[in-house]
């Protein structure tokens, strides 16, 4: 699903492509941008680090971006709620992952042969 996004500023659209991911009872929508400058994985308005002090946790997280060779070059943007912090990490992986999926559907074998496209 491709999306822009309108910012405050007149005639300036930033294009995003959105991907939900649940587990449990945690609900990720997790959106992407190409932007090649500079690498930003925020999750409700903190740094991923911050955000899930844990590498455990972090790795869960990334590893759609890690595994397509897209951490370079992909900015991440996530609003999640619900569940604990494993099942929040995890929704944050499925929701990543189906985004990913609509910016190049060619990684779909990828992540499906990983496990990163299912739920539970």
């Amino acid at each position: 699903m491709i999306k822009t996004k309108t910012s405050p500023e007149p005639k300036t659209q930033t294009k995003y492509f959105e991907g939900i991911g649940r587990r449990k009872t945690a609900v990720a929508r997790v959106r992407i941008y190409e932007d090649g400058k500079n690498k930003v994985f925020s999750v409700n308005g903190k740094d991923l680090k911050q955000y899930f002090p844990q590498p455990k946790l972090q790795a869960i997280a990334e590893s759609p971006l890690l595994k397509t060779e897209l951490s370079k070059t992909i900015n991440v943007s996530v609003k999640i709620k619900g569940g604990g912090v494993n099942a929040q990490a995890e929704a944050i992986r499925h929701g990543l992952s189906r985004a990913i999926i609509h910016f190049n559907q060619s990684l779909r074998p990828t992540l499906k042969s990983l496990g990163f496209l299912k739920r539970d």
